[in-house]
């Protein structure tokens, strides 16, 4: 039994539509290519850049820190030349240049003071007669030895201080070497501690600039994908139409119609592009820290 006509004028409507449709070629680089893909946020650039600078960053702090331990390392090594009782040229180096000056000039006055006292005794054995005899001279021996002897004993007393004090300079210079030692040892120890506040900190910096940044690429990426869909499902829709048309006809007929047209599947482009800007995110998160 012959169709009615006008499911045969239907179908040939639908032919003249298919024919036209299917031999016209599919741009598909309307809705391909690279002009979908979002580039990379300026946040995310500087996150680069501050990522490339910093790799051997740490470098000068590291050899600061190595310098200032060498140094400790070499003073404390020294220390062991200020233990022990001093040697002569240690006395000689830490005694006053001026001590022998100082000694000089103060045996000098002893002399000159005690010279009264050998006028006084002539002046005594005159006035008595006894000048030249031996009373005199047993005086005068006396009294120049213990000239001698009191002499002797302010020069012992001079060179005992300049020891001492040679001694508290060689002793403190001991404290000085140590503290000095300390000193250069916490430096570096500040600089190692520098270095990691500076790769620390520039890891939260890129972490922070590399986050930002994703999140704002994964909105371009929202909108380029969402655009891209558009115009995927415009190329499309005429297929569709297509497809719906001759399943009515096919029904009109009796027929058993065909699986519905189904255009290509499409994502939900803010979810996938926020997953890649928060998985590039972590990423950054792991530079440097």
């Amino acid at each position: 039994m012959a169709a009615p006509d006008y499911i045969q004028d239907a179908g040939k409507d639908l032919a003249r539509q298919a024919t036209a449709t299917y031999s016209a070629p599919l741009d598909t680089d309307t809705f391909t290519g690279r002009q979908f893909v979002a580039g990379q946020d300026p946040a995310q650039t500087a996150a680069y850049n501050l990522a490339t600078q910093g790799v051997g960053s740490y470098q000068p702090y590291l050899q600061a820190a190595q310098t200032a331990a060498g140094q400790a390392a070499t003073t404390v090594g020294g220390l062991g030349a200020l233990t022990g009782p001093m040697t002569g040229a240690q006395q000689s180096a830490y005694m006053s240049p001026y001590q022998g000056q100082v000694i000089d000039e103060t045996l000098r006055q002893y002399d000159l003071s005690r010279q009264g006292g050998q006028q006084d005794i002539r002046d005594a054995a005159v006035s008595s007669g006894n000048f030249g005899g031996g009373r005199e001279g047993a005086m005068m021996g006396q009294y120049n030895a213990d000239t001698l002897m009191n002499r002797a004993g302010i020069r012992a007393n001079l060179l005992q201080q300049g020891l001492q004090n040679a001694q508290g300079r060689f002793d403190q210079n001991f404290l000085n070497q140590q503290k000095i030692a300390g000193l250069q040892a916490g430096l570096g120890q500040t600089q190692m501690g520098l270095s990691d506040f500076a790769r620390t900190g520039m890891g939260a910096d890129i972490q922070a600039l590399g986050t930002l940044g994703g999140i704002q690429q994964g909105q371009q990426q929202a909108l380029l994908s969402a655009d891209q869909q558009g115009l995927q499902t415009k190329a499309y829709e005429p297929y569709g139409r297509l497809g719906q048309y001759s399943d009515m006809i096919t029904g009109l007929s009796g027929g058993v119609a065909s699986p519905q047209y189904q255009a290509p599947g499409a994502g939900n482009p803010w979810q996938s592009a926020l997953g890649t800007a928060l998985g590039l995110g972590g990423l950054y998160g792991k530079i440097f820290n």
